[in-house]
């Protein structure tokens, strides 16, 4: 495409090669001074930041603005495939990065264009584990080899211990997996009279959010999830105190413990009195 074309093409089937043309023009002589100094390890930065974007998109269930985050995250695809193209020791280009996905998608799916068969989504993640090892030959490499490498701690949390399940290394039940997090939490009450810098404080406190990690995935919460939740309702209700504070000339700087406690309990109680309302209404 030339800029013309790529300033005014509208043909819904071109926009990819549009986007495609336009990364490459910007990075070309004489395009972008900013796109052309980046490299893949500058805009890891940007694909972390484009990611939680489109995640609260999804969040807030708002259509227009996903479709932009996504668009955003594609365009980091486009950015390192096109910093791959130009780098000869990398040698591929967005092609090559389409045909991969295809062809690990038609690999993986044995149930769908092969003769295989699975009989629900566990049957297909067993599967899909099972393939996947096979093609990268990790059959004999530790079964935890690389799990959730690269994601924020607690989701790799979730990852490892899903799929040390998935062989049998598990509690039986939940009860079981809550004796573990009250034994954890007694270890760590065991370390409150030592100083914070000792090392068992920070490593028991980690097992007792591992063990509640596992907790999660046993009542079927994605823990992530629940401490976005978490940190909404203590955003919400953090705001509504400062707010009802404010009305009574009080700051959050002038406030004593007892009147955060006051105006804390109260808007719980507010909440759950709303809540009672809905639920009969």
């Amino acid at each position: 495409m030339n800029d013309d074309e790529m300033i005014h093409c509208s043909d819904p089937t071109c926009q990819l090669e549009r986007a495609i043309a336009i990364m490459h023009r910007l990075r070309a002589p004489g395009g972008c001074p900013w796109d052309a100094q980046q490299t893949h390890e500058s805009l890891i930065p940007n694909l972390l930041e484009e990611c939680y974007e489109c995640i609260d998109a999804i969040r807030e269930q708002d259509a227009t603005h996903l479709c932009e985050e996504l668009g955003d995250v594609l365009l980091q695809v486009l950015f390192h495939a096109e910093l791959a193209q130009e780098n000869a020791s990398e040698n591929f280009n967005v092609q090559d990065v389409a045909r991969g996905l295809c062809d690990k998608m038609v690999r993986r799916h044995p149930h769908v264009f092969g003769g295989a068969t699975a009989e629900d989504a566990e049957a297909v993640l067993t599967r899909w584990d099972q393939i996947k090892r096979q093609e990268k030959h990790s059959e004999r490499k530790p079964y935890l080899h690389h799990c959730g490498k690269g994601l924020p701690e607690m989701l790799r949390a979730a990852k490892i211990s899903a799929k040390a399940a998935q062989v049998g290394f598990d509690w039986e039940s939940h009860e079981a997996v809550f004796a573990k997090v009250h034994e954890e939490l007694e270890e760590v009450r065991d370390t409150l009279s030592l100083p914070d810098a000792d090392p068992r404080v920070a490593e028991e406190l980690g097992d007792l959010m591992l063990s509640v990690v596992n907790l999660c995935r046993h009542r079927g919460v994605n823990p992530e999830v629940a401490m976005h939740a978490a940190n909404q309702k203590f955003l919400r209700r953090f705001n509504a105190m400062e707010e009802e504070l404010s009305a009574v000339g009080i700051s959050l700087q002038e406030a004593s413990p007892e009147t955060f406690d006051r105006a804390w309990n109260a808007q719980k109680a507010r909440e759950k009195i709303d809540a009672n309302a809905s639920t009969q209404s």
